[in-house]
């Protein structure tokens, strides 16, 4: 794993900081390459210095939480960045050097022990939140504490710490003294912690990069109410008016210190989010100039795209990365009992229309797999459910039915979130090619915000219901095959609720696999592990790969410093600006 030290930057010289990154070499309007599509991809554009303004957001689906320490989705990672500042970031800066990794709270990067189960990390001294106190250790500690052991209290981000330090059960919210024998996290002084970890692991510094290092002062916690006011440690707080489904409104934090963060120049005065907001009508607000950026970062809906690839005025307005995000459905494991009848979904699906629905060749790859190509040791050509032209091979279908002894097909439910027009087309498209074999789709839709902590994800409301398909979307929490599969595959990662191993895979083999490549320091053996890891989810059919995504953003002429990040699957947000006269 390549480590990469920053110097830190001041404020007005962030922007410049990008600028040179590039070799001085992005664009801006006016320039002969201004009708360029998809410049954002791999370069900086439209760089820019100038302060001030206000930077206007909106986004149809709520936060599942604005608490950076109980929050999974993409954009909320890196939405929140605002306000909370983490041990590790990822570099901000276009092209190859984006996911790697750089101090942000912590003054250098992190240091292993020999066989990687201990980690030490020195912070910056002289950090404030937003009340002018200063950050120490011991908040970050409990930032971790809150966000991975209490109880259930906080169930919706990812439990990389609970699966991975050396820590007996523990609950913060139980006792006077919520970190009395919390003592997998040491902090000897202000300025420092030791991670100790139950096993070797080579990866774990990115897992330092996520929003549940950012700080917490234990007198601060109000558990779930927390998100109503976060005590910020970045360069904007809460501006005391936050609505949760309708707005999000953030303005400077006097305390935060420039000189000590290399990764926001913070150039607007104000950002607000605007939350509960169709999505064609962001698509048009944003082609109208009335807001600046989609916070969902996925980009534009179908109705918009078709208008933007026929317009050649707006090419030079347009991105359209791969994500590094696998689109995808599962096959619940508890509702869908036999592998058998599993495999006849995989084989009777139409993928070439799946593909169509979710956009076509601007929207993406088909997938035969689970790994994205550029994970290592993706295999994109491997594909154990053949079929012409992707169009569903109807007799091997059969024959799987007639192996689980449903021959005359079954009926089950597929949950699509309402919000998101191309899965709702994707399963529209699901229901009519599993009709051609007998098994009868019905399909219903729930709120984005809630579709994790209530009901895909919910282990009781899938049984109650029926539930025996889903759609969603996943991408690396870092790239790597761990970052991007484990809590997807792996039996551990399964919760009763805020579940994100959706399809509930606990398959004996493919966990002891996951924990041998937790145990192997040489990448090349690490991604022969996952490979096989790739086959053997493919064999259990609880995952039905439908695209490697890409996504058609538009990018408006007064937004500043932006180029695509993919640690986040979505431009960097903390970069941009406006330029408005």
């Amino acid at each position: 794993m390549r480590k990469r030290t920053f110097g830190f930057v001041a404020l007005g010289a962030a922007a410049t900081l990008l600028l040179s990154a590039c070799g001085g070499s992005a664009t801006g309007g006016g320039s002969e390459s201004e009708n360029e599509f998809d410049q954002g991809s791999t370069q900086l554009v439209n760089p820019s210095d100038k302060t001030g303004g206000t930077l206007k957001y909106a986004i149809e689906a709520d936060f599942d939480s604005a608490d950076p320490g109980n929050t999974y989705y993409g954009w909320s990672w890196n939405f929140q960045r605002y306000y909370a500042r983490t041990l590790l970031s990822f570099t901000p800066e276009p092209g190859e050097a984006a996911t790697e990794l750089m101090p942000d709270l912590a003054k250098a990067m992190p240091e292993p022990n020999d066989d990687f189960t201990e980690w030490t990390v020195e912070i910056q001294e002289g950090l404030k939140y937003e009340d002018g106190s200063e950050i120490v250790a011991e908040d970050i500690k409990y930032a971790i504490a809150r966000s991975n052991f209490n109880g259930g209290t906080l169930s919706l981000g990812p439990q990389y710490f609970s699966a991975h330090l050396d820590q007996d059960d523990h609950n913060v919210y139980e006792g006077s003294d919520p970190l009395a024998g919390f003592d997998s996290i040491e902090t000897p002084d202000d300025y420092t912690l030791v991670f100790h970890l139950k096993d070797s692991f080579s990866e774990f510094p990115n897992v330092l990069t996520q929003l549940q290092t950012a700080p917490v002062p234990i007198e601060a916690d109000k558990g779930e109410l927390y998100q109503e006011n976060v005590l910020s440690s970045g360069p904007y707080k809460f501006d005391g008016n936050y609505q949760p489904g309708v707005q999000l409104h953030l303005e400077r934090n006097e305390h935060w210190d420039p000189d000590t963060d290399p990764v926001r120049p913070a150039l607007p005065d104000r950002v607000e989010l605007e939350i509960g907001v169709a999505q064609d009508e962001i698509d048009q607000r944003l082609v109208n100039g009335d807001i600046d950026v989609d916070a969902r970062g996925t980009g534009v809906g179908p109705a918009m795209r078709s208008t933007l690839l026929d317009d050649e005025a707006v090419q030079g307005n347009l991105d359209n990365p791969y994500t590094g995000a696998l689109r995808y459905m599962n096959i619940h494991t508890p509702i869908i009992e036999d592998v058998a009848c599993r495999q006849a979904i995989m084989y009777a699906v139409d993928r070439d229309s799946m593909w169509r629905a979710w956009g076509g060749e601007p929207g993406g790859d088909i997938a035969t797999n689970l790994l994205p190509p550029a994970i290592p040791g993706s295999n994109p050509e491997s594909d154990l459910y053949p079929s012409e032209d992707g169009k569903g091979d109807l007799d091997a279908a059969q024959s799987k039915l007639e192996a689980c002894g449903e021959e005359d097909g079954f009926s089950t439910t597929l949950a699509v979130r309402a919000e998101n027009d191309n899965e709702v087309q994707t399963a529209e498209s699901v229901k009519e090619a599993l009709a051609r074999v007998n098994i009868d789709v019905n399909i219903e839709s729930y709120p984005t915000a809630d579709f994790f902590g209530q009901y895909a994800g919910s282990q009781d409301f899938v049984r109650e219901n029926d539930i025996g398909l889903s759609l969603s979307g996943w991408g690396p929490d870092w790239p790597s095959g761990y970052g991007f599969a484990s809590k997807i595959t792996h039996g551990d990662a399964i919760m009763e609720t805020g579940n994100f191993n959706t399809s509930e895979l606990d398959d004996p083999e493919i966990n002891g696999l996951w924990d041998d490549a937790l145990l192997t320091e040489d990448p090349d053996e690490r991604a022969a592990i996952y490979e096989q890891i790739d086959t053997l989810v493919m064999e259990n059919a609880a995952i039905l790969p439908v695209v490697f995504d890409k996504s058609l953003i538009y990018r408006s002429d007064e937004l500043t410093n932006v180029f695509y990040q993919p640690a986040f699957m979505m431009y960097d947000l903390m970069p941009l600006g406006v330029d408005r006269d």
